[in-house]
């Protein structure tokens, strides 16, 4: 059995924002975390094949500014500075949720990326439509309302036990108001333009896609794969939305890939 790789937490300045971020080992293995998680969601996955974790802007311990560009297009550009901030001049990219904003990097520089492991996130393909939770972050006023309103217990009813809490603790004013911006930048045919250029990446790709998702359709993991250009293995996971909490193995099958 392998020995966990021990993992610290770093921060550093990327781009005017104070970014806290978390490194196991030296792998060159980029995990970008999802809404309204952080960088703490992958410890699994660094402990089992090291990496890099950050918590994106907005986001858990990271700077929260308000004047940071929270859409696709900031997203990707900040991934780029913190790469070069950090030494990263290639990656694997491991996304989860909205961490397929590592998608729009991926495309602009392809020559960047590795291997790409896309599990539940975001599509950037045609035909999606946001859940009923999105649609009300994106009306102004209901939207704040909703967020003003939201409580530990509606957390712990919503997301799993692992992830909850340690949300719920860092769902401070900055990371509601980065919320909102996301989304509202994010209409679906935003969503469905990001991802123009996939078909132009052919690195090989892992798709770990969950059947029991509440949020994005167990048919958009076969769609994704049909929208890279590269080859690509869709797995199939009896799951929610944080498929790897309920079928560990997983994790297992994320570190074979990426090493």
């Amino acid at each position: 059995m392998n020995r966990p790789v021990e993992t610290a937490e770093r921060r550093t300045q990327v781009a005017d924002v104070d970014v806290l971020w978390r490194q196991a080992g030296d792998a060159p293995i980029l995990y970008l975390h999802g809404v309204p998680a952080a960088g703490w969601q992958w410890e699994p996955f660094l402990a089992r094949s090291g990496g890099v974790a950050p918590d994106l802007p907005g986001f858990g311990r990271s700077g929260k500014p308000a004047e940071f560009n929270y859409s696709i297009a900031g997203y990707d550009r900040f991934i780029e500075a913190f790469c070069n901030e950090v030494g990263l001049s290639r990656v694997t990219l491991v996304m989860h949720d909205w961490g397929s904003v590592g998608l729009a990097f991926a495309q602009r520089l392809p020559e960047r990326v590795d291997r790409l492991v896309l599990t539940s996130v975001v599509p950037f393909v045609p035909g999606y439509r946001w859940h009923r939770v999105a649609r009300a972050w994106r009306t102004p006023l209901l939207g704040e309302v909703l967020m003003g309103f939201t409580i530990r217990h509606g957390f712990r009813r919503s997301l799993p036990a692992e992830i909850a809490d340690r949300a719920y603790d860092e769902f401070d004013h900055g990371t509601q108001r980065a919320i909102l911006k996301l989304y509202r930048a994010s209409p679906p045919e935003v969503l469905a333009r990001a991802g123009e250029r996939l078909g132009e990446l052919s690195c090989p790709a892992l798709i770990e896609w969950p059947t029991r998702d509440p949020y994005i359709g167990a048919e958009f993991g076969q769609r994704m794969a049909d929208a890279l250009g590269g080859e690509t293995r869709v797995n199939t996971v009896e799951a929610g939305h944080y498929p790897w909490l309920e079928v560990p193995e997983l994790i297992d099958r994320v570190a074979n890939f990426v090493r």
